[in-house]
C-alpha cells in the first residue's frame, strides 16, 4: 500500500482522500440525475405507446435489474470497480440517448435495459471504491458522512432540476433525454478521473488474471449459502417478506402511478416536476430522521405500521382533489422514507452471523424487484382498463392482508423462537455481526445503497 500524501491530522483526509470523496460526490450525483423521472409515463404516451405496453417495460426492467444483479459482482471483481465506474456511466449515457434517437416501443425497451445494465453495473461498485479509496488513505471513519453527503447533493440536484424539466420540454421536447444523457456523460469524466488505488482494486486485478474460477466457485458457494440462509432462518424470511410491501408500494407508486395519478386529477404535465421534487424533499427529511419515530413500539412494528400508512394514503388518493393528492404524495414520500432505514436494519439484524451480507441483501434485492415486475404487469391491465382507482384500493387491501399474516405467523410461537434464536447468535458474536453492509465485507459492498 503506498503511504498516504499530505495528512491535516490524525483524523484527517488525505488530498488523494479528498480528491476521491470529490469525484465521488460528483459522480453519484450525475449519474443518478435522471431528467426524465417526472414525464417519463407522458412522454411515452405522447410517442404512441399504450399504458400496457409502458408497465409492460416496467416488468421487463425489474426482471432484468434481477437478472444483472447475479452476474455483475462477478465483472467489478474481474474488471476491477473503477472501471466497473467507467462502463456503467457510458451504458447510462448511451440508454439515455436511445429515446432520442428512437421514441418508440424498442426505443424506450432498449432504454430501461441499458439503465438496469447500467445502474447494476455502478450500484455496489461506486460503494466499494469509496470504501476502498478511504481505507487506503487511512480515513475509514470518514466513509459514512461521504456516502450520507453523496445522497444529499444527489437529492438536492433533483429538488432543484426536476422543477424545470416541464418549461424545458416546451423548448425541446426531448430535453429530459438529452440532458440525463449529458449528465451521465459528465459522470464518466467523473469516474475517469478517479485516481487508480494502490491496494485493493491492483490485489482484484490480479487475482482476476489468476483466479477467475476459483472466485467464480466462491461466488456459488456464497449464493448456496445465502439461499441456505434464508430457508433455515424463518425470522429472516418474514422480515425479508414484510419488507417486499414497501418497497413494491414505494416503486410502483412513486415511479409508475404517480403519473398517471396526477393526470387523473387534473394536474398539468408542466407541475409534475414541481411534484416530485416536494416528494423528494419529504423523503430526504423523514429518510435523516428516523430517530423522530417512537421508541415505545418495535422496529417490526414501525415498518407494519407504516406500511399500512402506505395503503392508507393509496386509497385516501381515490377520493381527494387535486391539492389534497399532491399533500397525500409527499406524506406517502415521507412514510417511505421513514421506513427503508427501519427495514433495513431489521434486515441486518436478522442476518445470522458470519452469514453471506452482501449476497443476502441481493437475494431481498432480487425477491423485492420481482414482485415489482408483477405488479408492474397488473398496473398496466389496470389502466389500460381505466380502473385506476380499483387498482389503488386493491393494492391497499392486499397490503393490509400481507402484513395481517405476517403479524398472526409473528405471534406464532414458531416465528418467535426463531426470532430470539437469531438475536442471541448475533449477540453471541457481538457487533461486528451486525455491521452495516457498507461497511463490511468485501466485494460489492453497499449494494443497496442506491436502491
Amino acid at each position: 500500500m503506498k503511504a498516504p500524501t499530505h495528512r491535516a491530522g490524525a483524523t484527517g483526509l488525505t488530498d488523494t482522500a479528498r480528491r476521491i470523496i470529490r469525484l465521488n460526490y460528483g459522480f453519484q450525483l450525475l449519474f443518478n440525475l435522471l431528467w426524465w423521472m417526472p414525464v417519463f409515463y407522458a412522454y411515452q404516451k405522447a410517442a404512441g405507446l399504450t399504458d400496457a405496453q409502458i408497465f409492460g417495460i416496467q416488468s421487463i426492467y425489474y426482471v432484468a435489474f434481477c437478472l444483472f444483479e447475479i452476474p455483475t459482482g462477478l465483472i467489478a471483481d474481474r474488471i476491477g470497480t473503477r472501471n466497473c465506474l467507467r462502463a456503467g456511466a457510458v451504458v447510462m449515457t448511451a440508454a439515455n440517448l436511445a429515446p432520442v434517437l428512437s421514441a418508440s416501443y424498442t426505443g424506450f425497451l432498449v432504454h430501461f435495459l441499458a439503465i438496469a445494465a447500467g445502474r447494476s453495473l455502478t450500484s455496489g461498485a461506486a460503494s466499494a471504491y469509496l470504501y476502498d479509496g478511504l481505507r487506503a488513505e487511512g480515513g475509514d471513519e470518514h466513509y459514512l458522512k461521504a456516502e450520507g453527503t453523496a445522497r444529499a447533493l444527489g437529492l438536492a440536484a433533483k429538488v432543484g432540476c426536476w422543477p424545470l424539466v416541464g418549461p424545458l420540454m416546451s423548448v425541446a421536447h426531448a430535453a429530459p433525454y438529452v440532458l440525463s444523457a449529458a449528465s451521465a456523460a459528465g459522470s464518466l469524466a467523473c469516474a475517469i478521473a478517479l485516481p487508480r488505488l494502490a491496494g485493493a482494486n491492483e490485489r482484484t486485478d490480479k487475482a482476476a488474471a489468476s483466479g477467475g474460477g476459483r472466485r467464480g466457485g466462491a461466488f456459488l458457494r456464497d449464493a448456496g449459502s445465502a439461499l441456505r440462509c434464508v430457508a433455515s432462518s424463518r425470522w429472516l424470511a418474514m422480515v425479508m417478506v414484510q419488507g417486499v410491501a414497501v418497497f413494491t408500494l414505494s416503486r410502483i407508486c412513486q415511479v409508475n402511478l404517480f403519473q398517471p395519478i396526477l393526470l387523473d386529477h387534473g394536474i398539468a404535465e408542466a407541475s409534475h416536476g414541481g411534484v416530485l421534487a416536494a416528494m423528494t424533499v419529504a423523503e430526504a427529511v423523514a429518510s435523516a430522521r428516523p430517530q423522530w419515530l417512537s421508541r415505545r413500539l418495535t422496529p417490526v412494528a414501525w415498518v407494519s405500521i407504516l406500511s399500512l400508512v402506505l395503503a392508507g394514503t393509496l386509497a385516501a388518493m381515490t377520493l381527494g382533489g387535486p391539492w389534497a393528492v399532491v399533500a397525500l404524495l409527499c406524506l406517502f414520500a415521507a412514510a417511505t422514507g421513514f421506513a427503508y432505514p427501519v427495514q433495513r436494519k431489521l434486515v441486518n439484524d436478522a442476518v445470522p452471523a458470519h452469514a453471506p451480507r452482501a449476497t443476502l441483501l441481493s437475494v431481498e434485492s432480487i425477491v423485492d424487484r420481482a414482485v415489482c415486475a408483477l405488479a408492474a404487469v397488473a398496473a398496466g391491465a389496470y389502466l389500460s382498463a381505466g380502473h385506476l382507482d380499483a387498482l389503488l384500493w386493491h393494492s391497499a387491501l392486499a397490503t393490509a392482508v400481507l402484513l395481517g399474516a405476517f403479524q398472526l405467523l409473528l405471534r406464532s410461537g414458531v416465528v418467535k423462537r426463531s426470532a430470539a434464536s437469531d438475536t442471541a447468535d448475533a449477540n453471541e458474536h457481538g457487533p461486528s455481526a451486525r455491521a452495516a453492509p457498507g461497511v463490511s465485507g468485501g466485494g460489492r459492498r453497499g449494494r443497496r445503497a442506491d436502491e
